[in-house]
Formats: structure tokens, C-alpha cells, sequence
């Protein structure tokens, strides 16, 4: 996948000019600043961005450019892009599991934040990495509330074990710390809250007065046409519970937001192959390409179809079942997709709000999965 050196104006002028038989990605760089900007001069405390959610380096750059000056890393090829990118940054190494050659490179290359949710993995911190201006922040987890899935399945200590842990980091003479993640796309704004009062008490428990509060990414983005992100209402709960729960002992405030940062900044066409007995709708993307993500998070309804002069399509929604383009069943989008009653073959179908893993999920099963990226200064059809 690279870059258009072209700059259009949309995705419709590319799509009526191009013709393009795999799916394109259009990302709009002004929608990506505009969103860090947001976070920014909403937020009370440091932005750090989750590079997982989408690597490109033209997201990077963009965020960087717009006054990001953190980023939340899970690998070293991840700590390389940012030091390579923005070598200036500061980096968080929060995936709370690493191998020590893993360790022994995030020094290196002057890693100064952790995460760790486990006695073992605390145990390989305090032996390899220097204590000295470095924060070591204890991941805790709650029952999910108000997200698209559970991500303290797989991370976070209970508060029992959470309290051991930031005992141990503050008496190791490291920067104690807390973090959480209330789980992805989520978008209840006082899921935060319960998280913000149990880290109080955890650091109440442990006799340890936190220099920082991670809360986490979990921020959505725009996938649903009637569900709009409300940041700032979440934004504005956090700080003031921070207070409430914390008093004169508030930490300072980090989030790491991923797809609230770079989701709405990208839009897909992909076309359709063939309209199968006027039921099953095949296109030239799926579930094993940029599309992976909707049956977990849900499908993104901000759809537009277009046709191949660049004519939107206006009949009546109908529903249909959508096939990607692979020979494996399981390469369906969930449930039925309302499309208009007019689509038909080599017609563009565009899903909006597409910036968020879609480039790092993308595989080549089945000889498929070429996928095109563009800039675009509009992202309107």
C-alpha cells in the first residue's frame, strides 16, 4: 500500500477519475489534526497517541504536526517509528507483557514509562530497567461497562493485586503510577468514573500518592449516524472526578486515545464484484481485509453508495447480506447492511470512519487484500 502523491478533492473525483478495481483507503489530513487539536484543548492533562491503532506514517506525522507530543507503544517497532518520526516525543511502553530482549531495547532507546500488571512482568522491570526518572504505571481492571468488548480480559490486576504492585513500584524508587482502560468504542462517558474512584482507592490501600492517572483510550469515534462522540462530556467528568476523588493528592491526567485520533480521518470504497439473485451483495473488501474490525466493534452504518460516474444512489434502503471477496464463509459483514435498492455491479460502496485499524488488520488471504490510499482535502462524497 503507498501513498497518492496526488492531492484530491474528494473521494468521488478519485473514484469518477480512477476507476479503481481494489479498495482505496482517502485519508484527509485536516480531519486527523483537527481531532488531536480537539483532544488537545479538551483534555485535562497529556495526550499520548496509540500507535496501533493506525501506524501510517502520515498519521504520525499529522499528529505530531498538530502538537501530539506522547505516544502509547506496544513494540519495538512501534518505539522505532516514533523515534524516528518524532524523536523528540515522549514514549509509553504500556503493553503490560514484553520479553526482556524487548526490555533491554525500550531502554535503549530511552523509554522512560511502563505499564505492568502482574508480580512476573514487575519483576523483569525492576530488574532491567534504571529507577531513576522512570514511571512504572499499574494497570487495574473492573467489569466492562458501556464498551464494544472487554479489554481487561486479556490486561489489569485485580485492586487486591494492584495495590501489591504499586507498593512494590514506589518502594523500587520508580515514578508510581496508575492506569486502566475502560474498554474500545466506548461511548458512555461515566464509564471513566468508576475506574478514577478505584484508582483513588487503590492508591489510598497502598500508601502511595500517584504521580500520574492513565485513563486510558476507549474514546470512539463517529461510526454510528445517530451515536456522536461526546469527548468534551467525557472530557469534563474525568477532571472533575479526578478531583472529587483524589483531592489535594489529584495526579496528573494522561490518556492514550487511538481511534478517536485517527478513525474519522479515513473513508473507504470498496466495489462491488457482483449483486448475486438480488440478495447477496459481494465486494472487493471483507472481513480478512480493512473490514476485519466490524464484527467485533459492530458495523459502521455512515455508508454512502456510489455509482461508477460518481452519482450517488438514492433508493429506498434495502436490506442486504454482504460477502467479501474471499472463498471462506466466515468473510461476511455481521447481520444485514441497508443498502439502497439501486446498487449494482462496479458500484462504489463508501464506509466512513474507517482510520482505525483498518490498514494493520488488512491480510492478503486469498490472493486479496491490495489496498490503495489516497489524500483527499474533503472527505465528503
Amino acid at each position: 500500500m503507498g501513498l497518492s502523491k496526488t492531492i484530491w478533492t474528494n473521494p468521488t473525483e478519485y473514484l469518477r477519475v480512477q476507476q479503481p478495481e481494489n479498495p482505496v483507503l482517502f485519508f484527509a489530513p485536516t480531519v486527523v489534526q483537527a481531532a488531536a487539536r480537539r483532544f488537545i484543548d479538551g483534555f485535562p492533562g497529556m495526550v499520548t497517541y496509540a500507535v496501533k491503532s493506525n501506524p501510517t506514517e502520515e498519521v504520525i506525522d499529522n499528529l505530531a504536526a498538530a502538537g501530539v507530543r506522547g505516544y502509547d507503544c506496544a513494540s519495538a517497532f512501534e518505539i522505532d517509528l516514533i523515534r524516528r518520526l518524532a524523536p523528540d516525543a515522549a514514549i509509553h511502553y504500556n503493553n503490560p507483557v514484553r520479553a526482556r530482549h524487548e526490555i533491554a531495547h525500550a531502554v535503549e532507546r530511552g523509554v522512560k514509562s511502563y505499564s505492568v500488571d502482574s508480580k512476573s512482568e514487575l519483576a523483569k522491570l525492576i530488574e532491567m530497567v534504571p529507577p531513576e526518572g522512570t514511571e512504572i504505571s499499574v494497570r487495574f481492571k473492573l467489569p466492562v461497562a458501556g464498551a464494544a468488548y472487554n479489554f481487561g480480559a486479556k490486561f489489569g490486576a485485580t485492586e487486591e493485586v494492584a495495590v501489591e504492585l504499586l507498593a512494590t513500584v514506589a518502594e523500587a524508587g520508580f515514578i508510581p503510577s496508575l492506569t486502566f482502560h475502560p474498554g474500545t468504542q466506548c461511548t458512555d462517558p461515566h464509564a471513566w468514573e468508576s475506574y478514577i474512584r478505584e484508582a483513588a482507592e487503590i492508591a489510598r490501600k497502598a500508601g502511595v500518592t500517584i504521580a500520574r492517572l492513565n485513563v486510558g483510550g476507549g474514546f470512539p469515534n463517529h461510526r454510528l449516524q445517530g451515536v456522536a462522540p461526546q469527548l468534551e462530556e467525557t472530557f469534563a467528568l474525568i477532571d472533575r472526578v479526578a478531583t472529587e476523588a483524589f483531592g489535594a493528592d489529584r495526579p496528573l491526567l494522561v490518556c492514550e486515545p487511538g481511534r478517536a485520533l485517527c478513525g474519522d480521518a479515513f473513508t473507504l470504497a470498496a466495489r462491488v464484484k457482483a449483486l448475486r439473485d438480488d440478495t447477496h451483495v459481494f465486494l472487493n473488501d471483507g472481513v480478512y481485509g480493512s473490514l476485519n474490525e466490524l464484527p467485533l466493534i459492530g458495523v459502521i452504518d455512515r455508508m454512502d453508495v456510489l455509482a461508477p460516474n460518481g452519482d450517488r444512489r438514492v433508493g429506498d434502503a434495502h436490506p442486504r447480506i454482504v460477502f467479501g471477496p474471499t472463498c471462506d464463509s466466515v468473510d461476511r459483514l455481521p447481520g444485514d447492511i441497508a443498502l439502497p435498492a439501486d446498487i449494482a455491479e462496479g458500484d462504489f460502496v463508501i464506509v466512513h470512519g474507517m482510520g482505525a485499524y483498518s490498514v494493520v488488520t488488512n491480510s492478503r488471504f486469498n490472493g486479496f487484500g491490495e489496498l490503495g490510499l489516497a489524500t483527499v482535502l474533503s472527505l465528503r462524497v
